[in-house]
């Protein structure tokens, strides 16, 4: 059992009732609740909703039961005046890696009318914020007032006092959450389907001891984790490989069965090459010089009949383009420039930019459209070539030149085109073929990118590979934490 397993099991019992004695001096929870303006908010919860037993002075509600369900937003980050000298603490997802139990601050604070000109709202001290993807599931409590951007949802209940037992509650509840979010890109938790979510509440006199056990416990867990640690140091890269082999499993076409009712990988392609052509004969796209033709020899392994090999640039609205690097500056301004670390994890992180002094005019060809696709053009060599799928607004930051972007054609399912370049095959082609005078910072070209072969399924095979792989992917990184 893995210290992980262990806290699980340790939270499961104390959401059950089984980790502390219940008193009948306490009350219950019913009285606790009753006189709530929340209280009556949820839907009935049926007897098929509940998923174990809880001592009769305990409760089942749902989150609107108990308080006020709250999202956040980002004031517009080209607005001098909505950051610049800001006192109000704003927090996004990538401020909560690595966080306790507690928030105060994040790395970015706004202004009052930052606040009051979005659709950010300040939260009170005690309030317990969730975030509700990319990904779902970091939570703290509020130390402060603060507010965040809108990848949260937070929970503001009618008693501060219950915050604390609702941090640990809504931890035990995150694969229940996460079963219930939906996307394909990325996964995300609505508001009034996080306010539907179903937790056990016991008396507040039970709840305090119900946390000071659980507080009382977790240090032992964490000697365990360190000593199961060095237990496993000669599994720690099983993640890795374990991700590398499951990608490289379904980019084979050996994931999801193949349905002939589905179509073909050649149907598809030339279902792309008319789109393509029309787009080309309204002056949308230009046309691109003819790429060779695939022959036998380049083919790295066996795919399904069904599928079809393809060169990247056939599926896509042309070559990958370049990215621009006006130099940066220490204040803010309207043009917000992307730092490789933005995506060298392989998912968006917004957080990682610099600013550059430059009309934004002349930068107009460089701004990022939500869902394109950036190819890292120089790394490392074990990094060069990381692909990365820009969830970030339309308009707000332009990429540098060491990155690579990449539009593709309708009939191409972006997150199984970005899976298939993450894919072993398709990393040892970029770092192959890398080139450059720097061992540490080799390069890779247009002509590599746009040569690069993916294997192409039928359209909804690549949405049920998809599906597969997220789900598969979201235990193999819980597995590595």
């Amino acid at each position: 059992m893995t210290a992980q397993d262990l806290k699980n099991s340790v939270l499961q019992r104390a959401m059950q009732g089984k980790l502390v004695e219940q008193r009948a001096e306490e009350g219950t929870a019913i009285e606790l609740i009753k006189n709530s303006k929340f209280y009556g908010k949820g839907k009935e919860i049926k007897e098929d909703e509940k998923p174990y037993s809880i001592p009769d002075t305990w409760l089942w509600v749902r989150l609107v039961d108990i308080g006020d369900i709250v999202g956040g937003g980002t004031p517009k980050t080209s607005e001098v005046s909505f950051w610049e000298n800001g006192t109000i603490s704003w927090i996004t997802p990538a401020d909560m890696r690595g966080l306790g139990k507690y928030v105060s601050c994040g790395m970015r604070k706004i202004t009052k009318v930052g606040l009051e000109k979005s659709s950010a709202r300040l939260l009170p001290k005690g309030t317990v914020i969730y975030s509700s993807r990319a990904p779902i599931g970091y939570i703290a409590i509020a130390l402060n007032e603060l507010c965040t951007n809108q990848g949260f949802k937070s929970v503001i209940p009618f008693n501060v006092e219950l915050s604390e037992y609702l941090y640990y509650c809504l931890i035990s509840q995150t694969q229940n959450i996460i079963s219930r979010a939906s996307g394909t890109t990325f996964k995300e938790i609505s508001g009034g389907e996080f306010g539907q979510t179903i937790i056990p509440i016991p008396p507040l006199a039970e709840q305090k001891r119900i946390v000071a056990k659980i507080e009382e416990l977790l240090p032992y867990i964490e000697k365990y984790d360190k000593a199961y640690s060095k237990l496993t140091v000669v599994d720690k890269k099983f993640p890795e490989d374990m991700q590398k082999s499951i990608l490289q499993y379904a980019i084979q076409g050996k994931l999801v069965e193949q349905r002939a009712e589905e179509g073909t990988g050649d149907e598809l392609y030339c279902q792309i090459q008319t789109g393509k052509e029309k787009l080309i004969q309204s002056g949308i796209i230009k046309r691109e010089k003819p790429l060779p033709e695939i022959t036998e020899e380049e083919k790295p392994f066996d795919i399904p009949a069904s599928w079809k090999w393809v060169r990247l640039a056939e599926i896509c609205e042309g070559k990958p383009v370049n990215g621009y690097s006006p130099k940066n500056v220490d204040y803010i301004t309207e043009v917000k420039k992307l730092t490789l670390t933005a995506t060298t994890s392989g998912y968006f992180k917004p957080d990682a930019f610099k600013y550059v002094d430059i009309e934004k005019d002349k930068v107009s060809s460089y701004w990022l459209k939500h869902n394109d696709l950036l190819i890292q053009r120089s790394n490392s060599r074990e990094l060069v070539g990381t692909s990365c799928i820009y969830t970030g607004n339309d308009d707000e930051y332009i990429y540098p030149d060491l990155m690579m972007r990449i539009r593709t054609l309708q009939g191409i399912e972006l997150a199984y085109l970005d899976y298939a370049l993450k894919s072993p095959a398709t990393r040892h082609h970029f770092t192959q073929n890398a080139t450059g005078t720097s061992s540490s910072m080799p390069k890779i070209n247009q002509d590599i990118v746009a040569n690069a072969l993916i294997p192409l399924p039928p359209l909804q095979e690549q949405k049920r590979i998809v599906e597969k792989l997220e789900k598969i992917m979201t235990y193999i990184q819980r597995f590595g934490k």
